[in-house]
């Protein structure tokens, strides 16, 4: 699996992971089904129009014909950046820099999907991928996009965790840089902080964080170390 390197707004170098060819072509298979499934249902829709004049009938097909037309440009712009195919298997569409793509550059992967997807059967797309190194067809080239995969492979899920909603918004992106020793090791001084009531071991704890981080933070010592905690978590199954 490929990697690449992206930068948040706080200057924090991030790890992505590059979705790999076959976790593609999957997503496409399963979107495929979903538009055959809608294209089934439609037939069968009007099939039981027979009494329709010939133009309403032509209306009626161009209308329910535009979804499965622009089915990947309508679902990567209101899913931000992904298909019911990518999001069954954790992909996401993302610029270079790991922000989220403007409604352009959906479009522009979008219309030359028709080259390098529909047209070569996925040849073109496929090649461009594997040769490019950053998981880019020739829409993501176009576009300055790639596809990541968002699965992450980390031993810090297996540890007690907190209990953390699909609502949480991570408040430091910095935790990204800490492995999983640094966290077990931060949570099992601050559980054992807590168990013993020693204060004093959390605020020197806190600091420490704080410094190693660079952050500043006004937040209690207990709930900075309980946001370090939360966010590590949220960016390890994110």
């Amino acid at each position: 699996m490929s990697h690449f390197q992206i930068e948040t707004a706080q200057n924090v170098k991030i790890q992505q992971s590059v979705a790999t060819v076959w976790d593609r072509i999957l997503a496409y298979i399963i979107d495929f089904i979903v538009i055959m499934a809608y294209i089934l249902i439609t037939i069968a829709v009007m099939t039981g129009l027979l009494d329709v004049s010939p133009f309403q009938g032509a209306v009626t097909s161009m209308v329910l014909g535009l979804p499965p037309f622009l089915y990947h440009l309508l679902m990567e712009t209101f899913m931000n950046g992904q298909s019911i195919g990518k999001a069954s298997m954790k992909l996401r569409v993302v610029n270079l820099d790991g922000s989220k793509p403007q409604f352009s550059g959906y479009l522009i992967r979008w219309l030359l999907r028709f080259v390098d997807v529909s047209l070569t059967s996925g040849g073109i797309a496929i090649a461009t991928i594997l040769i490019n190194g950053k998981g880019q067809r020739l829409g993501d080239l176009a576009a300055k996009t790639t596809v990541i995969t968002e699965r992450r492979k980390t031993g810090f899920k297996k540890m007690p965790l907190f209990e953390i909603d699909d609502s949480y918004l991570p408040q430091y992106p910095q935790v990204a840089t800490l492995k999983d020793d640094d966290l077990r090791r931060i949570k099992s001084i601050f559980d054992k902080a807590q168990q013993d009531g020693d204060h004093s071991i959390i605020i020197k704890l806190a600091a420490k964080v704080a410094s190693q981080l660079e952050i500043e933070t006004k937040q209690s010592p207990q709930t900075f170390i309980q946001t370090v905690l939360k966010d590590y978590q949220y960016y390890s199954i994110h």
